[in-house]
């Protein structure tokens, strides 16, 4: 998914569907099933070459990305050509496309980009490819983190496309040297208080972008949601709570302003921009804002890696995975795409439309440094990110972060019991 797109939080389909329509897609769907009762899909096809299609999000990059990939690939494989489907810009409306089709075991979606949350989901519920035997990839020059958002119970079921990870935008005009950890970001917050604006905010709205800011700070103390097999909870922790108490504190004593729990990206980015924040966390996509003319920070601000207990912190990663669909006919020519999407040249299509890129080398090209300054800080950021807990039923494990820490952070529960309400959902989130 590009960055800046707010992820899901309800994984329900919308029921207004007309009947006729739907009839004629089931219809549609049945007869382009490629599966058959006498075996698994993935066990299928695995040798089948042809043209295949390609679905992602809108492409809303400037250099019209997606299309370029896509352009290069056909220049090359003319007999294997891939066909976009450009899906729409809204997250809720992509997943629901995916889930009906591949629910559907439609064989007419090859390759689907998938927001790094629903790929342990898509693994679980057996509609992508497991990339092992004669489907590995080699991701030995690929940032680790993104790969590790890519792995359900330890095996690999997408090649990461492009990744993203949070930053720590800081008023450099009021601060020496962005801080390093959290005590060094909160003792400075009196320079805020003295210069008459907020110390710092993220998005602590109840949505998705309120767990990505809980999950930071308890994976920056150590804390964790679930465990390897992405269904037992461990989010009851001495370390949860001490991350989560850093937020909680923050509010209570006025170094979160009181207008920040209402925030989302564009409102902390506003409040950034416009001078009313010493610090803010936010993505990549904000840098622009910050540094154009109508800026009221404009060469007043530099970026860094989020801060940690100790050091720098654990970002929540972003991004888009690619995966082979389980009930594709054309599975050969799907990995090869796969594997062309990873590499060096597609990579830098990619990180050149502003898509953060999966692989560790981009990061240090000097004309995308010059482009990007703030690519140095970012690929720190990702180097120790961490990514959204993979788990089959992250929408369920989502809504118990958000809604607990929202009541924690306004006061309306303590951090003991805020850590236990998340234990207490996510044990259920499956059922």
């Amino acid at each position: 998914m590009a960055l800046k797109q707010i992820l899901r939080t309800s994984l329900v389909p919308r029921a207004a569907v007309v009947m006729t329509g739907a009839a004629l897609l089931t219809a549609t769907f049945v007869s382009a099933c490629s599966s058959d009762s006498g075996s698994s899909p993935v066990s299928q096809n695995l040798t089948g070459r042809g043209p295949i299609t390609y679905v992602e999000g809108k492409d809303t990059t400037e250099t019209g990305a997606v299309k370029q990939l896509v352009e290069r690939w056909n220049a090359a494989h003319p007999d294997e050509k891939v066909t976009f489907k450009e899906q729409s810009n809204d997250a809720n409306q992509q997943y629901d496309d995916l889930k009906q089709h591949l629910n559907a075991k439609s064989s007419d979606y090859d390759v689907v980009a998938l927001d790094v949350p629903w790929t342990a989901e898509f693994a679980a519920k057996g509609w992508i490819q497991p990339l092992k035997d004669q489907f590995q990839i080699d991701t030995s020059t690929l940032l680790s983190p993104p790969v590790a958002s890519a792995t359900y119970n330890g095996t690999l079921y997408a090649a990461p496309r492009n990744t993203n990870g949070g930053l720590l935008y800081y008023r450099k005009d009021l601060v020496q040297e962005a801080p390093k950890t959290w005590s060094e970001l909160l003792s400075s917050c009196p320079k805020a208080r003295e210069a008459g604006i907020g110390c710092y905010a993220g998005q602590f709205a109840p949505y998705e972008g309120l767990t990505v800011n809980t999950a930071e700070v308890i994976n920056a103390f150590g804390g964790s949601f679930v465990g390897a097999d992405g269904k037992t909870p461990t989010v009851n922790s001495p370390q949860a709570r001490a991350g989560l108490s850093i937020l909680v504190e923050a509010y209570k004593n006025g170094d979160i302003p009181p207008q920040a729990l209402s925030f989302k990206e564009p409102e902390s980015q506003n409040a950034f921009v416009t001078g009313k924040l010493m610090y803010m966390r936010g993505w990549p996509s904000s840098f622009g804002d910050a540094g154009s003319d109508a800026s009221a920070v404009k060469d007043k601000f530099g970026v860094a890696p989020l801060p940690g207990k100790d050091g720098i912190g654990a970002s929540t990663l972003g991004g888009y995975n690619a995966a082979i669909s389980a009930f594709s006919k054309n599975k050969a020519t799907a990995l090869d795409f796969l594997r062309y999407l990873i590499s060096e040249d597609a990579q830098h299509i990619v990180a050149q439309g502003a898509l953060p890129s999966v692989r560790a080398s981009v990061y240090d090209d000097p004309a995308l440094i010059a482009k990007m300054p703030y690519l140095p800080a970012l690929k720190d950021s990702i180097a120790s990110a961490v990514p959204r807990p993979v788990t089959p039923y992250y929408s369920a494990v989502s809504k118990a972060v958000q809604e607990n820490a929202y009541k924690a952070i306004e006061g309306k529960q303590s951090v003991d019991e805020a850590i236990i309400g998340m234990q207490k959902g996510i044990e259920t989130a499956g059922s």
